[in-house]
């Protein structure tokens, strides 16, 4: 008995007990604008006859599925579509027969309703809400399309085609799932209870060759001067998270990112659900796992991420950060990793600072929140930050360094922003503009041979006379300050001043006159050093320390007072000069100073 001979006689029996079993099909849904050329009447006769096409399919799925040769399907399925053509007396133009086959061939073989969608190459996102409602993104708008499932079995049908060979599941005990396509497309279904319009896909399309550079750069997302500056970051070692919100594109772009890695370098990547198209040869995958109907053998991307540090990396890239895995994403990036990258959901660069906040503390380790704070403004270099405007463009509108913390509050500087100029027929005019700041990282560039002229992207040159804030001591402080030219701080020289047989002397820092650079990163090293400044400049002004009546020390934590009062007691061993403490000012504490020290003595 031939295939199609079965088919029918399967559909015979089902019509025979049509009474007793019959396939329910939902009612038809409101329709979305009729397409041009079409009447509102040729369009219900083609939604009337696509309903009893995909009934017919469920009734004889089990032996649709038997087919093995391709040439046999298509002959079965030509057949199915003109036996229900001429049994119901439905009269179609030849276009629309082979839409019809087209769609049924998708039922049995694809994604049903969705394999017209997913071949779109206009198309970025299908949204399924229920079996009567689908909606697609096409070139940053939402629109709905006039297809539809047949019933919620229909949609679970679909959804279990997709997660089936990634051996993933969803039932009333896992009602939600993360997957993905065969090409990468990400998926992600939830069904009831949670969902109470039936089961509900959203599907985020990707390119079937990844985007590169001259892509973002047509679709305006960022300018070739943008993509030159960001590829010295990634080449200086950069530690980069791309923010931005939902269907902003921080995937895509932080996938371009990903391209300026040196080919020589091993990579692994670390993601929920694999998206990421990276073409270094050097790649080493790494996914999550679920649980399994036992609840057991799930791996998680915190304990994938602990793995990965004894995989010899030299970057890590994270698809995404969402929960506990920051932390070990932090410490990576603080612990032999640099360069790494990583994206999260943020409305601003500050929020996502914020965020990785709550993230840390979603391990339920007890950290301070200062540890938590420190530990992020070591880590996190720049944040690059993404927006889908209102016209539907994806954007970078942020380009942020974060450059430290102050008073338990990470610093951070735009060293670009994008500035809108007109809104021209439906569409945002604009450009990712230089503020004008230097960024404290430009040094670390010429260490790992980076170069970039001066005044180039309109990052202005390095002015002596404005130093600007010290930078990270990753970079900053200590033996590493030569080697890679540091800025010389301009403050913390002390005032000195001789007035009524008194010399008075303001805010001397710890400033190495011989270098130029900050003693070290130490509040021992550092009060030391404010204390031999001194010194010669009481000995300059002819008197010394013996005569010093008065102190005033500015402190950047006032915890630091017992280390500090420790030095302190071996330049004044007796009675030392009365003396007051209060807080380092701003611009001292962003050139990397810990104390100042000022002193009034006999002349």
């Amino acid at each position: 008995m031939s295939l199609l001979e079965r088919v029918e006689r399967a559909q015979q029996g089902a019509d025979s007990a049509k009474d007793a079993a019959i396939v329910p099909v939902a009612p038809p849904p409101p329709k979305p604008p009729v397409p041009e050329g079409r009447t509102p009447a040729r369009e219900e006769l083609l939604a009337t006859i696509r309903r009893h096409l995909q009934a017919e399919v469920v009734g004889s799925f089990d032996s649709l599925l038997d087919v093995a040769d391709p040439t046999e399907l298509t002959k079965t399925v030509e057949a199915l579509v003109d036996r229900v053509l001429v049994r119901d007396g439905f009269i179609v133009m030849k276009d629309e027969r082979i839409r019809f086959i087209e769609e049924v061939a998708a039922e049995i073989t694809g994604f049903g309703p969705l394999e017209p969608l997913l071949n779109d190459d206009t198309v970025t996102e299908v949204m399924v809400n229920g079996p009567n409602h689908i909606y697609i993104e096409r070139a940053g708008k939402i629109v709905r399309v006039d297809s539809y499932f047949l019933n919620d079995e229909h949609v679970l049908r679909i959804i279990d085609r997709i997660i089936t060979p990634m051996g993933r599941r969803i039932d009333e005990s896992s009602p939600r799932v993360d997957a993905r396509l065969p090409d990468g497309s990400r998926v992600n279904a939830v069904i009831e209870p949670l969902s109470l319009v039936g089961p509900v896909i959203t599907i985020r399309k990707f390119s079937k060759s990844p985007y590169q550079v001259e892509d973002m750069i047509g679709f305006g997302t960022a300018t070739a001067e943008m993509f030159d500056f960001l590829r010295a970051c990634v080449e200086a070692r950069l530690n980069v998270f791309v923010s931005g919100g939902t269907g902003s594109g921080k995937t895509t772009f932080l996938n371009v990112m990903s391209s300026f890695i040196p080919d020589d370098e091993r990579i692994v990547t670390i993601e929920d659900a694999a998206e990421l198209q990276l073409r270094q040869s050097h790649v080493v995958t790494l996914e999550s796992r679920p649980p399994n109907l036992e609840g057991n053998g799930e791996i998680t991307m915190r304990a994938l991420l602990r793995n990965a540090l004894h995989m010899r990396p030299d970057r890590i890239i994270v698809g995404e950060c969402r929960a506990g895995e920051a932390l070990d994403m932090i410490q990576a990036m603080t612990t032999g990793q640099e360069g790494s990258l990583s994206t999260g959901h943020a409305n601003t660069p500050r929020d996502m600072l914020r965020r990785l906040e709550t993230m840390v503390l979603m391990t339920g380790y007890d950290m301070p929140l200062r540890a938590i704070r420190e530990q992020i403004a070591s880590a996190v270099d720049l944040i690059v930050h993404t927006a889908r405007l209102k016209d539907g463009t994806r954007k970078v509108v942020n380009i942020t360094e974060v450059y430290g913390i102050e008073d338990d509050e990470i610093l951070t500087q735009d060293v670009f922003t994008f500035q809108q100029t007109a809104f021209r027929e439906g569409k945002i005019e604009g450009r990712l503009a230089p503020t004008g700041i230097r960024p404290t990282f430009m040094a670390k560039f010429k260490a790992y041979g980076v170069e970039m002229p001066e005044d180039e992207f309109g990052i202005p040159a390095f002015d002596p006379a404005k130093p600007g804030p010290a930078g990270k001591g990753r970079w900053g402080v200590d033996a590493t300050q030569k080697a890679i030219d540091l800025i010389r701080p301009a403050i913390g020289q002390g005032r000195v001043v001789q007035a009524g047989g008194m010399v008075y002397i303001n805010s001397v820092g710890p400033v190495d006159p011989a270098t130029g650079l900050i003693a070290s990163s130490s509040i021992k090293d550092q009060t030391r050093q404010c204390l031999a400044n001194l010194k010669a400049k009481l000995e300059a002004a002819g008197t010394s320390l013996d005569k010093v009546v008065w102190a005033n020390w500015s402190l950047k934590d006032p915890t630091e007072f017992d280390a500090f009062n420790e030095e302190w007691l071996r330049w004044f061993p007796a009675d030392g000069p009365i003396g007051q403490g209060t807080l380092l000012p701003p611009v001292q504490r962003r050139a990397g100073f810990r104390i100042s020290i000022g002193v009034i003595a006999e002349a």
